[in-house]
């Protein structure tokens, strides 16, 4: 992940995946729970092949509760054995490192945040992935050391976000010129350091940086380290939603495997239902992923406080997707020559038949685009 850096702009980003995480380098790790095995690498069968492997991304994050309880709980195992299909898990820390994963082939669907997807979508024009389920809406905020009252008493300051050109680091953005407020590279002096969640909770705790722009459960931890909320952001959209993950598959897994992608869906819709219905037992997987994948699982008053502040929800929402994307466009970190380029909307990225077919078959009521 990258460290605390300050960032020199000499000209706006280029559209895509490939502008952002030049520098980075994917990652895995061993899985957690329910008897699925962990690796990465590989490439995708050719057209017409039958696949013994699905190979499922996400984060151990809070946001990604869905994934980490589907493995937890062996739901997407069970589902996929049906057609003897194997399911491995392969961890990521960030989004951009997802799509790297999905445009060489080595992954076939991932939990990635609204922005990576739109990157994703752009640079390929349109055609490398498609959205197929909603995962989690909400709980980001903005958090600042006490002193700090208005967006005034930013000037000066230093604020983190996860990572350049993801979802937070655009929301912060936009949020700033929206108030008079710019980065230090961008001729403001608001000086914005992205860096991985830890660190820059680390960060803050030793007066390194102000503040930063993050999701739960790291809201509740700076919370807990004597920051406060500036900037609740589900003040900022209609009703209070917003997507924070979304499950995204390559179109040509999709086209050439949609049993396989049936069956996940199953499993997905599994697991938030019994987010939905049996919060302790979904708390508890969470935890228990979180142990074995990072080594630190959660407090458990910092995990009951950050998971009031999530939806986890089947729901893409489609519309706060595209109102995310104009904002990265807004803030110079995208392109609308790209999104031109890819159809000029957004309608052919949601493919959400499959998902409304798996939800009517768990007797759930279905979503619309």
């Amino acid at each position: 992940m990258l460290g605390i850096r300050t960032r020199t702009r000499t000209a706006p980003l280029a559209v895509g995946v490939a502008a952002i995480v030049a520098a980075l380098t994917m990652t895995a790790c061993s899985s957690a729970g329910g008897g699925e095995s962990d690796t990465s690498g590989g490439t995708s069968p050719a057209a017409g092949q039958d696949i013994t492997t699905l190979r499922v991304g996400y984060f151990p994050n809070f946001t990604h509760a869905a994934a980490l309880v589907g493995v937890q709980e062996g739901f997407f195992k069970d589902a996929l054995a049906e057609q003897d299909i194997t399911v491995t898990p392969t961890i990521f820390n960030a989004g951009p490192d997802a799509v790297t994963a999905l445009f060489a082939g080595s992954l076939d669907i991932a939990y990635i945040g609204p922005n990576p997807t739109v990157n994703a979508y752009v640079e390929s024009q349109g055609d490398a992935v498609r959205v197929i389920a909603g995962a989690a809406s909400g709980g980001a905020a903005l958090v600042v050391s006490s002193d700090i009252t208005s967006p005034q008493d930013l000037s000066g300051k230093t604020l983190a976000t996860p990572q350049l050109g993801n979802t937070q680091d655009v929301a912060l953005r936009y949020w700033l010129k929206q108030n008079g407020l710019a980065s230090s590279e961008e001729g403001g002096d608001v000086n914005i350091a992205p860096q991985s969640n830890s660190e820059g909770l680390t960060a803050f705790s030793t007066g390194q940086i102000d503040g930063a722009w993050v999701p739960e459960p790291f809201v509740t931890q700076y919370e807990a380290q004597g920051a406060k909320v500036l900037v609740d952001e589900a003040t900022l959209w209609p009703k209070g939603e917003f997507v924070t993950t979304n499950v995204v598959v390559r179109t040509e897994f999709l086209q050439q495997h949609p049993e396989a992608v049936d069956a996940f869906l199953d499993a997905h819709v599994q697991a938030l239902e019994l987010i939905k219905k049996d919060p302790e037992t979904a708390k508890q997987d969470v935890n228990t992923a979180l142990q074995a994948l990072t080594g630190s699982p959660l407090d458990t008053e910092i995990l009951d406080q950050a998971w009031s502040k999530v939806t986890f929800t089947a729901n893409p929402l489609p519309p706060t997707l595209v109102a995310s994307a104009a904002h990265a466009v807004d803030v110079g970190l995208l392109e609308q020559s790209g999104i031109d380029s890819a159809g000029g909307n957004f309608d052919a990225l949601y493919v959400l038949d499959p998902l409304n077919a798996a939800l009517k078959r768990a007797g759930q009521k279905q979503v619309t685009p």
